[in-house]
């Protein structure tokens, strides 16, 4: 058994090159919560369990490290623009953000505070910008 995977299910979908459903049970550990938790999936074949896992556990690294990133460090979540492009323009400008503050190694400290060092601190901006 694979840690953390205690069924993995398969269904084709109802036409031949219909993609296909996997299922997933995995049991929890908080105590009072459901014991197993169900995730579903689709697929274009049919992967064997390990794949399935090591898929998922990708997914939720990816989404841990960038989009928890952003929603601590610019408040992602709370932005509330949806004019136009608006938004999709603002993501274009944080995920650029965030690649800049991430190459600066000067500063100790985490990105919320390089951004705030950058916005009080002129030749710190320009350090991060490389200017």
């Amino acid at each position: 058994g694979l840690k953390g995977v205690a069924k993995v299910c398969y269904r084709r979908g109802v036409h031949p090159q219909a993609p296909q459903q996997a299922l997933r049970e995995a049991p929890r550990e908080a105590p009072r919560e459901a014991p197993t938790e169900t995730r579903y999936y689709i697929c274009s074949y049919q992967p064997a369990a390990a794949s399935l896992l090591q898929a998922s556990r990708q997914h939720w690294g990816i989404e841990n490290s960038l989009h928890w990133v952003l929603d601590m460090a610019f408040d992602e979540d709370r932005c509330r623009v949806r004019t136009g492009h608006a938004d999709q323009n603002l993501a274009v400008v944080r995920h650029l953000t965030l690649n800049l503050l991430k190459q600066e190694r000067t500063a100790k400290v985490g990105i919320k505070a390089k951004r705030k060092k950058a916005g009080w601190d002129h030749d710190y901006l320009l350090k991060v910008l490389a200017i």
